[in-house]
């Protein structure tokens, strides 16, 4: 038989806020988080302004010599990974083959390979951190939570784009619901700020160039939009069955009912015109969550900022929702932070689950005039009380990916 599955527990490493209940209060009050890139000298791009994730110490929850043998991608994940075992006072059993490791990312530890390069170049080979060979490739992340941790059951790492996160945990959920595993972290996480990386999507013109004002820069779905805005960030959600979340007495955030995952095979940056897979990916997480459009209460969309993203993202919502999309909310988070590539789904993700457990839906920052195509009836400026019974969360990515989540308040 198959598992019902709940989010017990959220780790949360975010320009909005590090840790569960900050990500929420900032969250909540619309806090806008994008700021003047100070990570790099960033004089020579376009795009001056990113979602950083300042203050974060790596040292108060790591080992010295763990945080002295991992980058800054691998220590988010294993700090996100803790972060939300505390929220939900569950231990790992070390040992343990029952649980799983799911973790998306777009780019992985290649920063850090960026900055090893840089070392490389100026004083040779010597210079090269011993570690970098073993920090670059994506599977990084959930390998180091899984020797943290001491866990072995699946480890799985997934690079699809901007989709990313919420793959993982749509993967992780059927894995946990079939039994294939006991329980599971799972979510995305993102550290690309190097100028390398920072320049590549600078170069092909897909970022903000509003510099004068950071705070609005991104502005998912208004009609002064230019561009996504880059952020780094991690956020892994532990998932229960429902008989363990029941035997030790938690209160789950929400339960996860349906995901759908489909590939425009159309183009690598530009969505497809009509929407077409975009659509698919957000019926078939309502068909498996057993939903028809008119129950869904509450909708995260992916928001990206983008000039052709928010306009598709719209005709694709209008198209499974009809007359009921004039009536439900519809939210976009990456107005606060910024985008922060395969990490943004597992924090929309987080969001949508602690919305519904306190009855909220979070404003829609920036948004001051629709642009055109971007009809979307209801998306509220600032926090609004709504009893959510059903939630759907949107991921699309480079490379033509759509990925869809449902919730369902527990």
């Amino acid at each position: 038989m198959a598992n019902r599955v709940f989010i017990t527990g959220i780790g949360a490493i975010t320009p909005i806020g590090v840790g569960r209940s900050e990500l929420w209060d900032g969250a909540r009050a619309g806090r806008r988080a994008v700021q003047a890139v100070d990570r790099f000298d960033a004089s020579a791009f376009r795009s001056k302004v990113a979602g950083q994730v300042n203050g974060f110490d790596p040292g108060a929850l790591l080992a010295r010599k763990e945080a002295q043998r991992t980058d800054r991608f691998s220590q988010f994940s294993i700090a996100a990974a803790q972060l939300a075992f505390d929220d939900a006072g569950y231990t790992p059993k070390r040992g343990d083959g029952d649980f799983g490791v799911w973790i998306g990312t777009a780019l992985g530890g290649v920063a850090y390979a960026e900055q090893q390069y840089a070392a490389y170049y100026e004083r040779g080979i010597k210079a090269v951190h011993p570690m970098l060979a073993l920090s670059v490739f994506g599977a990084a992340a959930c390998c180091n939570v899984a020797i943290h941790f001491g866990v072995h059951g699946p480890s799985v790492s997934n690079s699809n784009s901007c989709a990313a996160g919420a793959v993982a945990i749509g993967d992780a959920f059927r894995a946990v619901r079939d039994g294939i595993c006991s329980a599971a972290i799972a979510g995305g996480v993102e550290a690309p700020l190097a100028p390398l990386t920072f320049g590549a999507f600078d170069v092909i013109r897909a970022m903000s160039t509003r510099n004068g004002d950071p705070a609005g820069a991104s502005r998912p779905f208004d009609a002064g939009r230019d561009g996504f805005v880059m952020a780094e960030a991690a956020c892994l959600l532990l998932l229960e069955r429902e008989q363990d979340a029941i035997a030790r007495g938690v209160v789950p955030y929400a339960e996860i009912v349906g995901y759908g995952l489909t590939n425009d095979g159309d183009h690598m940056t530009a969505p497809r015109a009509d929407g077409r897979e975009a659509i698919r990916a957000m019926q078939a997480a309502l068909r498996e969550a057993g939903a028809q459009p008119d129950e869904v209460d509450h909708l995260n969309s992916h928001g990206s900022s983008t000039a052709l993203n928010d306009p598709t993202e719209s005709r694709a919502i209008r198209a499974v929702f009809g007359d009921h999309a004039s009536r439900m909310p519809v939210s976009a988070i990456k107005g606060m932070m910024g985008h922060a590539l395969g990490a943004t789904g597992a924090v929309e993700a987080a969001v949508c689950a602690m919305g519904i457990q306190s009855s909220t839906v979070v404003p829609t920052v920036n948004l001051e005039q629709p642009g055109e195509g971007c009809d979307l009836s209801y998306a509220p400026s600032s926090a609004v009380a709504l009893r959510q019974r059903l939630v759907l969360s949107n991921s699309f990515g480079f490379g033509g990916l759509n990925a869809a989540l449902v919730f369902r308040a527990a």
